[in-house]
Parts: C-alpha cells; structure tokens; sequence
C-alpha cells in the first residue's frame, strides 16, 4: 500500500469569542473603543489594539462611558465602552444611563460572570447579574452566549442603539464566550453589516400642512433649536428653514452653532422676551422639559396664548409638559424637507416683531459688553469668559467642552459658536463629571483642538484623566475656575469644627496635577494671563490646564437653577 492512498491531514483555520467581536464591530465601521482594562476583558482591548482598532484606556469607567457617548453623539454610530464585571460595569452604566437620557448611540460591553454561577449565586469573582441591572436605564440589553451568536448580537446592538431615538445599548459578555473556538469560515458567515441601522421616519402630509398652517397664522414665531437638530447633522437644511421662516430662533446649549451665534434672527441675548412674548414656539430637537420651565411659569407668559409645535421622531415625547397643536413625528431632516418644499411664496413675520426682538438683543449685548471686558484680580466669571469667547471666536474649529455650576451657566450665554456640534455639554441631566471623558472623545474623533471649561467641583469628578490627556497626547487644554468651591467658597462651619459644606482647599494647584504628568501646567490670575495661556495652549497642541483664580465670591448658589433647591421654613435657634 504506497502512501498515495492514505489520508491527508487538513488544518483547518480557527476564530474565536475575542476574533469575533473585533470582526463585527469592524465590518460596521467601529474602530474606536474607549476602555478600562482588567478580568475579564485585558485581553480583548490588547487584541483590539493589535488588529488596528482605536483603544483608549482610561482610569475610571464613568470616564470611558462619557467618551463613547460624546463619540456616539460626534458620529452617529454608537460609541463604545468596553468595561470589566460589576463594579466597573456599574460605573460605566452612569453614563449609559446618561447617553440614554440625551438620546446619543452608546453600546456598554462588559465582561460577566457565567450563567450558571450567578442564577445559583454561587459567589463568584464579582458576581452579578448585570444583564438585569442594565434594563432599566437604557434603551436596550443582550446577552450574548455562544460565539457564533457575536454576529446577531452586535449587529441588533448597533440598530438599536441608532434607530428610532437614539440611545445607550448594554450587551453582556460571559468570560468564557471570548474564549470559545469555532471554524473560522463558519465564524465569518455569522458576522452581519448592519444595512441602514436608522432609516427615515417621515411624519404624515396631514401633520406637515397642519404644521405649516399653525406657523403661518402666527405673528410672533420663536424656533428653538435643541442638540437633536445637531445631532441629525442635516446642518444646511436647518439653516435653510430657519432663513425661511425670518422668525427668531434660539438654541439650546449643544445646538449652538447650527447657524452663527451672530446671524440676524439669533435670539439668544432676548431670550427672556421671545419666551414671554412669542404665540407660536417651534421645537426642533428640543424638548419641553426642566431646561427651558416645562413650557409654563413666569417666563413664558400667559400659556394658553401660544401654540407649540414639535419635531421629534418619538411619539410618546408630544404633550410630555404641555398641549402640542401641531406634532410632527419623524426624523428633522425629512421633515424641514416636506415642510420647505410647502413654503415657496412665505411671508416673514411682521417687523414689529422682529424689530422688536433685534432690539431687544443689541441692547442686552451693549449692556454686557464691559463687564465682558473686564481685566478685574480676582476675576470674575464674565471677565474670565469674556477673554475665552475672544479665543473661540478666533478658532472656530475648537470645540467647547463645558461643565460646573456657574461655570456652565454663564458660558453658555457669554461664549458664541459659528460651527454646530462645537459645544458639549453635560447635556439634559445637567450631570457632573462629564468634562474629562468628553474632551478626551472630543479630541479623539475630531483631532481638533478642545478647551474643556470646568469648574473646580466639576473637575474633581474626572481630574484624574488629565494622566490619560497627557499619555495619548491629545490637544486639550483644560481651564479650572478656581474658586475654591461648590457654587462659592465661602461657606463656614458655625461650630468652627470643619471647613463648610461647601469650601475646598484654598486656591488649590490644579495645574501641579498636569506637570506632574508631563503635560503643561499655568496660573492665571487675570483675564489677560488667562487669555494669554489659552491661546498659548491651542496654538501648541499640547495637553495643558490653565489653573483660574476665581474670585470666591463670584458665584451664585447652584447657578442659575438655585430655585430647584428647597428652603426649609423651619429656623432654629
């Protein structure tokens, strides 16, 4: 018997959990991953990073969750956090919740322990059952258990994390799914491109001539534009509506720049009276909610004299605060098209409206402008904000990473923008800790330069990624209004035991935290030191934290929302 007739041993390709993971987040064009590592996911971020993806490894998972979100908020694919089982896993669920929330697409992928050990609660390394812990505070939850299951698993992930309203996914990984091996070629035929994840949801035509009819019987229109319309990135047909409609317009924090905070119809600095006065409003990507009084109170006049109209693409949002004459249930950008296609021959709204609004905001701006152009020591936040507003104008490619009390509060009406998605915030929770992830993010998916403002309680929640700005060498320079504590620090203890509540470390050397990490690290005591530090940042590109000195007496007690704080009747002696 000669050798032509024995069998030939065939090798047979193999993949497995980790291989396939990487695969089908590639094939959907995902390649950025923001992460922590450890048991049981170290492995998978090192692989990640050797098959050519993006792996930014930060130092607390809030941290990492807040980057996928921003990046999910950038991009309109879903960011994604990689975390490590229960407590990292909770951590990086505060900002899935938060990414829900702000509808913005963000999938949590975390490493879990096995089926069998938590269903016995057998008490293993970090024991949880983390899928149902996750339901609740996001738009959708997997579990993925066998490895040729990873194709199905992302790819309903990814849709329903763009779909619909956006928003944050949690998909649970078993530690030994990454492990499991299978045939590579049957592995690939798993593996699923998701085909047109968010599809067009047009509103009816009723709704569109129902619509263009409540606007058209209004004599003083008011748009208000929310970070809805700047995340449909639909930035031209925005404009061209607006334009068309001559009617004044506002926009919430994140939709600044979709048109020029300059633009003629730009009411911002009349805001209170376009709220009060205005008989029709029109949301578009907003909604009605705590940011701007429920649609009720004092600064909106007499309610039952306005009609409201409303874009968004979930019903269930129309009538959440108040009586909704004219919804339009779809996606912006089909719905400005339907309604711009019905508005050839539109009249503009009468002058004395629009005259009145013009009015209104030159003088509010001619108010401000000294205190604006202020050089006072100690500074003061419009003095401080003054000189950054000068730098963005300048740059208007940088993008504004904003959080703090006082510090978010007057930055939002003091610093304009002229490009839209330039300004991040902390978005419809008005959550803390936001700042350093978001920069981070910013930097990543852009590669523009970012000035994260940030006030020094704010900073303290993520401070410590400043080591992950300077280890990836990422142009973000952080600016700290420094003073010295929550809202102002000048609380005291009446016992005379501790500081207050309220008081940190006196001007604290936030900028030692920086050079201690090899980035660089300035004080500033003035508007023009400040100015001078920042411009100096952004020119370099290197990581970099403006330490502001911040007079304690500047601020106010909880911003602008102190009313939000309930006062005790009760006085004791």
């Amino acid at each position: 018997m000669d050798g032509s007739d024995s069998k030939t041993e065939v090798s047979q390709e193999l993949t497995d959990g980790f291989h396939l993971i990487i695969d089908a987040l590639k094939l959907n064009g995902i390649s950025n991953v923001y992460h922590v590592p450890g048991i049981p996911v170290t492995d998978l971020g090192r692989m990640m990073q050797a098959e050519g993806m993006r792996v930014i490894s930060f130092r607390h998972e809030s941290n990492a969750g807040n980057a996928a979100a921003t990046a999910g908020y950038l991009t309109r694919k879903p960011g994604v956090c990689l975390t490590v089982s229960a407590p990292g896993f909770l951590n990086g669920l505060v900002s899935l919740a938060h990414a829900t929330t702000n509808c913005w697409p963000m999938i949590l992928i975390s490493g879990s322990s096995e089926r069998e050990i938590v269903d016995l609660q057998k008490g293993d390394y970090e024991e949880m059952d983390q899928l149902a812990v996750a339901k609740p505070l996001c738009k959708a939850a997997y579990r993925i258990l066998h490895a040729d299951d990873i194709g199905v698993g992302i790819a309903r992930a990814i849709r329903a994390a763009v779909s619909g309203r956006p928003g944050g996914v949690y998909l649970d990984i078993p530690a030994s799914l990454l492990g499991q091996v299978m045939d590579a070629e049957t592995g690939a035929r798993g593996l699923i491109k998701v085909v047109d994840p968010s599809p067009a949801q047009l509103p009816a035509p009723h709704a569109v001539d129902r619509a263009i009819d409540v606007l058209k019987g209004a004599r003083k229109p008011l748009l208000i534009l929310g970070k809805g319309a700047a995340y449909a990135q639909c930035d031209a047909i925005v404009r061209q509506f607006v334009e068309r409609t001559g009617a004044p317009y506002i926009a919430m924090s994140m939709a600044k720049g979709l048109l020029p905070d300059d633009h003629p119809q730009y009411a911002g600095a009349a805001r209170s009276l376009v709220l009060k006065e205005s008989d029709c409003v029109m949301l578009i990507g907003a909604r009605l909610n705590w940011l701007l009084g429920h649609g009720q109170g004092r600064q909106w006049g007499e309610r039952f004299t306005k009609k409201f109209i409303h874009v968004d693409i979930d019903p269930k949002e129309m009538d959440s605060n108040q009586p909704i004459d004219a919804p339009l249930v779809g996606d912006i950008e089909s719905t400005l098209s339907l309604m711009l296609a019905k508005m050839d021959r539109w009249a503009p709204p009468p002058a004395d409206w629009t005259e009145a609004v013009c009015a209104k905001r030159a003088a509010n701006v001619e108010r401000m402008a000294p205190k604006l152009a202020n050089n006072n020591v100690p500074m003061d936040f419009h003095g401080a904000l003054g000189r950054l507003k000068r730098i963005f104008a300048d740059h208007p490619d940088a993008i504004l990473v904003n959080e703090g009390a006082n510090t978010l509060d007057f930055a939002r009406s003091i610093i304009d923008m002229s490009r839209p998605r330039k300004r991040l915030d902390v978005g419809t929770w008005g959550v803390m800790g936001i700042g350093m992830g978001t920069a981070i993010a910013a930097a990543v998916e852009t590669g523009h330069p970012v000035v994260a403002v940030e006030g020094d309680s704010a900073f303290g929640f993520s401070g410590m990624e400043v080591e992950t700005i300077c280890r990836y060498g990422l142009p973000v320079c952080v600016v700290v209004f420094n003073n010295s504590g929550i809202y102002r620090g000048t609380d005291a203890d009446p016992t005379g035991r501790d500081p207050g509540t309220t008081v940190f470390v006196r001007e604290s050397r936030y900028d030692l935290m920086m050079q201690a990490f090899g980035g660089e690290g300035v004080t500033a005591r003035s508007p023009d030191d400040l100015e001078r530090a920042v411009r100096d940042a952004v020119a370099s590109g290197k990581p970099t934290l403006v330490n502001a000195i911040i007079d304690p007496e500047a601020g106010t007690e909880s911003g602008r929302i102190g009313n939000l704080n309930p006062q005790s009747a009760v006085q004791r002696n």
